[in-house]
Parts: C-alpha cells; structure tokens; sequence
C-alpha cells in the first residue's frame, strides 16, 4: 500500500471514529450542542445507508433540480487560450442558480425525515439561503436565514427572493456583518433550539458531521463529471478546478475523484485586494491551523487568536475558515491551493460572458480566472474542467456598478 493511501486509510479510520480528517474536523462544542451533532449523524448515518432515502434524493436531483447537469466544452474559450481544453460543469443551470441546491435537497428529506419543521441556515452571496428558502417552501417548513447585514446590501435581489419564497432574512450587524457573523449567530440559535431546528449548514464546514454530510450530497457533481468525462473524451480529466471559500462546491468536484492520482486538484481562494490583513479571504493561503466555529481548519486569525477581518468581492468567498477536507487536502499535498483577486476575478467574469455567453457567479469567476491562467501553458490535448457553481444573475448590478466606475465595460 502506497503512502498516500496509508493517509487514506487513517482518514477513514480517524473520520469514522472521531470527525476527523487528520488534525482537522472535529467537534470543538459545548456538551449540549454536541448531542445534537451526535444526534444528527446517527440520523444521517441511518438515513444514507437507507435505499428508499437514496431513491427519494435521487428522484428530486432528477426531476425537481434537474440534474445531471451538463460538461461543457468551452470551444471559443478554450481556442482563445491556445492551449489546455476547458470544459465547464454548469452547476449554474440547477434550480436556483447554483451547486447549493444539491445539499439543501438532501438536508431537508434528512429533517423531514427527523420529524422537524423548523429549519434555519446562514448564507453570504444569498445562494445557500435562496436554496433553503427554496425547499422549505417545497415541502412546507418554517425557514430562518441569517445573513450578514453587509451582505443583504451586496446581495438585495437574493434577500427579495428568500423572502419572496416564505424565509424570513434575519441581518447580522454585529462584527463584520459578513458569512463569519451568519454563521455565528445560526450556530446560537441552533444551541438554543436544537431539539426543534434543524441547521441546513450551506457549506463543507463547521462541526462534526456537517462536512461529511454536505461533501456526500455535493459529490454528485464529481460523479456526474468521471461519468461524463468517460463518455465524451474517454478518460478523466488532467485538472479539476473550483473556487474555494468554505469548500463546498470544490469538494463535491474533487471528492469522487480522491484516488484518481493522475488527477490534479486545483482549488482557488480570493486573493481579494492583496495579501495584507483583511483584504483577502484565502485561508489556506495566509491562515494557520485553528478552531473555528466549532472545528479544526486553517483559518485567517488575528493577533488576538479571533478570527480576522476578510475581504472578497464574492460574498460566497468572504469567510475566515474553510472546510477542515480542504485542509488535509493541502497538508497532505493531495490538492494546490491558489489565489485569484478580485480584478482577476472581474476580468474572467467578463471574458467567459463575451466568449462563451455565459455570465458566472463572482465566487465561480475565480476558478474560471485561474482556468484562463492555466490552460496557455499546457498542450492542447490536456483538459481542465471548471466547476461552474453558480450564475451571475445575483451578481450583475454590483459588477455593472464596479465596472462603470472604473469605465470598463465593453461598448
């Protein structure tokens, strides 16, 4: 057995038994709350391991988020570049507009499934909460979104359309009015009220089992992608590359493909305006191994020891921390972690608009930024799949306004 797969097997073993994936995970909670974690994995645990919740999760991915979603070549792209093949998964095309989707249709059969009729979530570019709001709806449960106050500014047609959907929007004003003040303030109503909430966490973060959970849902992305890469080009691809805040959409992409070696990982994290305190949210870049929010990751701290002020033009990206999979991924050098800034960020929006016509979500528009960095320097026979998480409808009017004042728009 290769050393990579000792590491594997220990991450089993240690994942298993304790949350863990290596140092990181974990449940760093109060006595109380950590019933309720343990609670909820023994549901999840039966729950996943259940044919008939399987054909149920299945039956609303086909049928109500319409997936598989497609593998797209981007020719015109691709040809531009001059080297690599880049194809897209278009997680933008699911219902709602996002990867987010997948998660919350699985977490919401889980609470209903619980007996639950209450259920709350965080969310930072609105997605996540526009998801919850959405299967809430679907099946009838009471929806609390908390969102940081700055957010709601950045995001107003999202916190339109959770509210129009039923969700009452709950704005976070204390701190930086972020994701990092979201979820804390639903991690304080979840301890209150766990026994009657439940807490649809929208990314591969947070305390034991919410990254096992959320990747598991989310892996349907990176099984679609091996099905669909056999199929159209009869390999897997060379490169896999997805935008990382909290991790969720880069897991669910990278995860299936865990022991496929030849398979390289790239994820990326907002560089934002620089490498300075506060004007980045890249965790793996500039953080160190911590606790936050209840579990073990590598985080963006300040000198006191407390999570630090952040920046990212994408709110998705805007968080300290990032799933404690990501970082075993990097400690163990199974996946690169990179850095895209906001201009870079801004740039690949516009140019896979104009190229491809497809308009992306500025949490997505950092992977397709490092794509159009990538692919040049490779053959032509290599291939680069970006996974596409989200569309920019939500993101138009912020980007028109940036690019108007700096007079960048395309006339």
């Amino acid at each position: 057995m290769s050393k990579a797969e000792l590491n594997r097997a220990e991450l089993s073993k240690v994942e298993r038994e304790r949350g863990f994936f290596g140092e990181f995970g974990g449940q760093f909670v109060p006595e109380g709350l950590k019933q309720a974690l343990d609670y909820l994995a023994e549901a999840y645990t039966e729950a996943k391991n259940d044919p008939e919740f399987r054909q149920e999760l299945n039956y609303y991915l086909k049928h109500y988020v319409g997936r598989p979603s497609p593998l797209y070549h981007a020719r015109r792209l691709s040809e531009n570049l001059g080297g690599a093949q880049i194809y897209l998964k278009r997680e933008d095309l699911n219902h709602t507009g996002a990867h987010k989707i997948n998660n919350v249709i699985g977490q919401v059969l889980l609470a209903r499934r619980m007996g639950i009729k209450r259920v709350i979530a965080e969310t930072g570019a609105g997605q996540h909460g526009v998801a919850t709001a959405t299967v809430c709806a679907l099946f009838g449960m009471e929806c609390v979104v908390y969102m940081g106050e700055e957010d709601t500014r950045r995001q107003a047609l999202n916190v339109f359309r959770m509210e129009l959907l039923g969700a009452k929007v709950v704005p976070v004003k204390f701190g930086n009015r972020t994701l990092k003040e979201a979820v804390d303030a639903a991690l304080e109503d979840y301890a209150q009220n766990y026994r009657s909430t439940f807490y649809m966490l929208g990314s591969a973060v947070g305390p034991y089992p919410y990254p096992d959970i959320v990747r598991d849902f989310q892996s349907v992305i990176g099984e679609e992608t091996k099905v669909q890469s056999m199929d159209q080009f009869g390999r897997y691809p060379d490169y896999l590359i997805a935008c990382v805040g909290g991790g969720s959409n880069a897991i669910g992409l990278f995860a299936p493909f865990y022991h496929d070696k030849e398979v390289k990982f790239i994820g990326v994290e907002p560089g934002g305006r620089g490498s300075m305190a506060g004007d980045n949210a890249a965790a793996i870049n500039y953080g160190v191994p911590a606790v936050i929010h209840g579990f073990r990751c590598y985080a963006i701290m300040d000198e006191n020891g407390e999570p630090s002020t952040t920046h990212s033009i994408a709110a998705g990206l805007d968080y300290p921390g990032v799933g404690p999979e990501h970082s075993f991924y990097h400690a163990t050098k199974r996946a690169e972690y990179v850095t895209v800034s906001d201009e870079e960020a801004l740039d690949a929006f516009r140019v896979l608009s104009q190229t491809e016509g497809i308009i992306p979500a500025l949490e997505s528009a950092h992977a397709v930024a490092y794509g159009i960095k990538l692919a040049p320097t490779l053959p032509r026979d290599q291939i680069i799949v970006v996974n596409l998480s989200g569309r920019g409808d939500k993101d138009a009017l912020q980007v028109y306004e940036m690019m108007r004042e700096g007079d960048r728009i395309a006339r």
